[in-house]
């Protein structure tokens, strides 16, 4: 899916990167992004949870999955192709695509053994095939990676290479933040933005 800034009337608005775009701010008309009609396959959306035992705290894994379950509605009705790893105590998992959902499984966001610890590596690991596989099949299309994260890990991955876009959404909520996720995206040459500002 190739996207603009400046659209016909009619057009369809371009949702993940119209999120980006808003970051912390109110929306407003000129965070709108929208799709170029174009003919090909369009993006690949590979969302990353993480379902470690620090994102129970603080509604953050709650939190997490509120927004992706939107994402997810969102893609059904636009036919968005998306995939999800999930991350956990001591592995990742690939729990659905990538595919145009058809339904909604909550079995989908399931925490991985009900916390433990953060094993982003493996999670990035697992993301990282996955748009490679991706990018073997069709060399020309987009591929977003989206990490759902409070960033409280002592793990530092490397940007998988296959990743076209990446985005950090910081779900840290609690009063004394450590801000890795927004060090992370700037390391992975990325943007980072607030699980909370995009429920505004």
């Amino acid at each position: 899916m190739r996207v603009i800034r400046d659209a016909a009337p009619g057009a369809r608005i371009a949702w993940l990167p119209t999120l980006a775009a808003k970051r912390g701010a109110a929306l407003r008309a000129e965070h709108l992004r929208y799709r170029k009609h174009e003919t090909g396959t369009g993006a690949l959306h590979c969302f990353v949870l993480d379902c470690s035992a620090s994102m129970l705290a603080h509604g953050q894994l709650a939190l997490a999955k509120g927004l992706l379950i939107a994402l997810f509605d969102r893609a059904r009705s636009e036919r968005v192709e998306v995939a999800l790893v999930c991350f956990g105590g001591a592995r990742a998992e690939l729990r659905f695509g990538p595919a145009v959902p058809r339904w909604w499984n909550e079995r989908w966001l399931e925490p991985i053994g009900g916390g433990g610890g953060t094993p982003l590596e493996a999670g990035m690991s697992r993301a990282a095939q996955l748009l490679e596989s991706a990018a073997r099949r069709d060399p020309a299309r987009e591929r977003h990676l989206w990490l759902f994260s409070d960033g409280r890990t002592t793990q530092w991955p490397a940007r998988p290479c296959h990743a076209d876009r990446v985005t950090v959404i910081d779900c840290e909520t609690a009063a004394v933040r450590v801000g890795r996720c927004r060090a992370l995206a700037q390391a992975w040459q990325g943007e980072c933005v607030e699980a909370e500002a995009l429920l505004v």
